[in-house]
């Protein structure tokens, strides 16, 4: 009798470590793995170019938003990763520098829209295969100053219809665009809901709320951890993030511990404007800031 005792308590015992499947409460997530930080290769200076990586490296950042190259008036972007060549030697040296591509940007759009080119699928199409090949799930689509939906309103129903299509395209491939919008929080969750597509998402960045006077804090929790699929971590020029008084980065993370967020935050601008060209320096300065906030674990 005693034995079977014996056993019924260490059976019990091992049933209770095991729990129900659940994640053990003490076992956390490293923040080097909660958060990743990435550089925007356009904005330090090395739009499409192998030294990227390198430099990415030395600056301390864990990824690499690569840009699509420049399009202007172009018919297409002017973009490498096209050719095998380049996807190869790309890959090479993310794996060389330990530099992960934390998503694909099409930069060229900050300065037009997709609703005036009547090619936009071509562009698009060329983005998504870029991020097949290269192995990457998000894409940085901003919707420009001529896609700005507050001052050009006229341009919504066809710009929700071709970000319907893009968006299907992109999930088909489980592959998500991340769009950049003038709108605050609420219009951007009326703006998914119309376009009504898995594949678009809200590419956030701090400086459009905080140049609008809205709370950035309060548009984070707006929108939800499921609605952003990466963060432009990074306000206007003028400072570095160490010395910016109106963004409160440990509240950010303190935001985004609660809505149990986790990707990547990509540094794009915050450069101290007394010192714009100073690539290493300003970039260094924020790498090594939101390190701090981000990855310490404090």
């Amino acid at each position: 009798m005693k034995y079977a005792i014996s056993y019924l308590f260490l059976f019990i015992i091992l049933v209770s470590s095991c729990g129900t499947g659940k994640k053990n409460s003490t076992v956390t997530e490293p923040e080097e793995e909660r958060y990743k930080l990435a550089v925007c290769d356009w904005m330090i200076l090395k739009r499409q170019k192998i030294g990227a990586f390198e430099l990415a490296h030395a600056i301390g950042a864990d990824g690499l938003e690569l840009d699509m190259g420049s399009l202007g008036k172009r018919d297409s972007f002017d973009n490498k990763l096209r050719e095998p060549h380049f996807q190869q030697l790309f890959k090479e040296k993310s794996k060389e520098f330990d530099v992960e591509i934390s998503s694909i940007a099409m930069s060229g759009f900050y300065a037009q829209s997709i609703v005036d080119r009547s090619n936009y699928l071509d562009l698009i199409q060329d983005c998504l295969q870029t991020m097949k090949v290269m192995g990457v799930k998000v894409a940085f689509l901003p919707l420009g100053v001529e896609g700005d939906l507050v001052k050009n309103p006229e341009k919504r129903p066809e710009m929700v219809r071709r970000l319907k299509t893009i968006g299907d395209l992109a999930a088909e491939d489980n592959l998500t665009i991340g769009i950049e919008t003038s709108l605050d929080a609420k219009g951007d969750i009326e703006l998914l809901n119309e376009i009504n597509s898995p594949g678009i998402k809200i590419y956030f960045k701090f400086q459009n709320p905080l140049e609008a006077g809205r709370d950035v804090y309060k548009e984070l929790r707006i929108l939800g951890k499921e609605r952003i699929c990466q963060i432009h971590c990074t306000d206007t020029d003028g400072v570095t993030l160490p010395h910016n008084e109106r963004l409160d980065m440990y509240k950010i993370k303190e935001v985004l511990d609660d809505m149990d967020w986790r990707g990547w935050l990509v540094v794009e601008r915050s450069r101290d404007a007394n010192d714009i060209r100073n690539v290493k320096g300003n970039f260094s300065a924020n790498i090594t800031y939101l390190k701090q906030v981000f990855q310490s674990g404090l």
